[in-house]
């Protein structure tokens, strides 16, 4: 039964991101760009199975020990996000990263949406992502995060920033105009909302 009298709970910043402008440097950007050319490059499609509002390719980086060392990392920035903004009840990384190749020559871009959803997506509660391209190989294909009314924030494109945000908040890539954007997203699960 709910206390009619206690409204008093923590608060947190529901509505906010965190970044880190160089949070990969050249040597760890390089290693991941050579491993993932070994693993196979598939047409991303979404839950729906719509291809309108996504156009890109995609490869799946695994949970094992060669990888080990990236989801150790992006563990950690997620850990520092979530305590310095959130506080959300994590505790898994039950899918594996999402590399993202978003070409010129279909306009690669994915249009707004949550990276949430029914059954397993329900376990998805902050989502990161990792800029893999220099700023000037692509034109196009900002990563946009909607806040309400007119408040669109757009991630800083420098190569090996990390954008982190709740997975419940709209998000875009903007159609590539030009030349090749290349990123990976990971979502962390954990508890319900409560």
């Amino acid at each position: 039964m709910l206390n009619s009298y206690n409204f008093l709970q923590e608060e947190n910043d529901s509505q906010n991101y965190y970044y880190y402008s160089k949070g990969f440097n050249t040597k760890e950007l390089q290693k991941i760009n050579k491993g993932v050319k070994k693993l196979t490059l598939n047409k991303a499609t979404t839950v729906a199975g719509d291809n309108e509002v996504r156009k890109s390719k995609i490869r799946w980086i695994p949970q094992d020990t060669e990888w080990v060392w990236l989801y150790e990392k992006l563990a950690g920035y997620i850990e520092e996000a979530n305590k310095v903004l959130w506080r959300f009840d994590l505790y898994s990384l039950p899918e594996p990263i999402q590399f993202t190749e978003y070409h010129d020559t279909n306009e690669g871009h994915y249009d707004w949406h949550q990276d949430i959803g029914p059954g397993a997506l329900s376990k998805r509660k902050v989502s990161i992502t990792v800029q893999l391209s220099e700023p000037d190989e692509y034109e196009g294909g900002n990563l946009e995060l909607w806040g309400g009314a007119d408040s669109i924030t757009t991630a800083f494109r420098g190569k090996g920033s990390v954008f982190i945000f709740p997975s419940y908040m709209m998000h875009r890539v903007t159609p590539v105009t030009k030349g090749v954007r290349k990123s990976f997203v990971l979502w962390v699960g954990g508890s319900h909302y409560r």
